[in-house]
């Protein structure tokens, strides 16, 4: 994976977060806090993205069936039984 060097500009208070994270021994230096920063980003983007797909994908469904929650414990029920 080819590298890229760039230059970032962070307040004292976030530079001072930055190190104590480094000191703490959570990270081995700036780079690689600032890269598992933008890991995480992508990875929330990525979960928002599929949980929209899934609301859109639920709202395309259909209209909404009624739930017989006694029917719902009775067959938790019987699978439990049947587990064991």
């Amino acid at each position: 994976m080819s590298m890229h060097r760039k230059t970032i500009t962070l307040t004292a208070q976030q530079d001072g977060w930055v190190k104590g994270q480094i000191e703490a021994g959570h990270f081995g230096n700036d780079s690689e806090y600032i890269r598992h920063l933008i890991r995480r980003d992508q990875l929330e983007k990525e979960r928002l993205a599929a949980l929209r797909q899934a609301l859109l994908a639920g709202e395309a469904s259909g209209s909404p069936k009624s739930l017989d929650l006694p029917a719902i414990k009775a067959a938790g029920r019987a699978r439990s039984k049947a587990s064991r």
